[in-house]
Formats: C-alpha cells, structure tokens, sequence
C-alpha cells in the first residue's frame, strides 16, 4: 500500500522543528552576542524552510523532459534544486519573513530571561 507524501504537512512540521530548535539553541547560549548570532542565523534558516515550500509549489505541475522527464528522479532532483534556490534567497534577503522572526526569538528570549529573574528574586 502506498502513502501519499504530504507536502503541506511535512513543511509545516520542518518549520515549527526549525523555530523549536532555534529557541533551544537561543536558550542555551550564554554570550548576548551568541544569542543574537543564533536568532538570525534561525531566521534566515526558517525563511528557506518557508521559500522552498513556495518554490515546491511552483514546480509541482512541471513536467520535463530529458533524461529525468516525467520520473520520480525528476522530483528529487527538484527538490534539492528547490532548497538550493530557498537558501540562496533567504541568504539575500528573501521576502522579508527573517527579521520578523529574528524580532519575535529575541523578544521571547527577553520575556523568559525576565520571568526567569522575577523567579529568582521571590524569596
């Protein structure tokens, strides 16, 4: 019995991992210039998770020809040429999601450094 793979789902779970990950890595870094490093290196890998599902997308009613025409080596082929081109525009400045996510890790980061002092201090 075959299982249809999908592509929504399993994006969708590659990106909450990816910012679970992310907050993680921020929670154990100790150097405030380490967190910040991590958050935006976070934030750009979580828009390439984004653009390759977009860019999954656009190539799925794509055929081809050539000697990968119409088979199933056509679609992993896609697939790694689709994370390459994620990556890639993440990298330049993609569409704009990173810095809005960078905003949210940091400010997340703060609201449990804060709660984690305001603990501490109750006697």
């Amino acid at each position: 019995m075959s299982t249809a793979f999908d592509l929504n789902t399993a994006s969708s779970v590659k990106s909450v991992a990816a910012l679970l990950a992310a907050q993680q890595q921020l929670g154990d870094a100790k150097s405030p210039a380490v967190k910040n490093a991590r958050a935006r290196q976070a934030s750009e890998d979580f828009e390439a998770v984004y653009l390759n599902t977009m860019f999954s997308q656009m190539f799925t009613a794509m055929d081809g020809e050539g000697p990968m025409g119409g088979s199933k080596t056509l679609g992993v082929w896609r697939s790694f040429l689709t994370d390459e081109y994620a990556k890639t525009f993440a990298k330049q400045g993609g569409v704009g999601i990173a810095p809005e996510v960078y905003r949210t890790l940091m400010a997340q980061q703060e609201d449990r450094s804060a709660g984690g002092a305001a603990a501490e201090a109750r006697p």
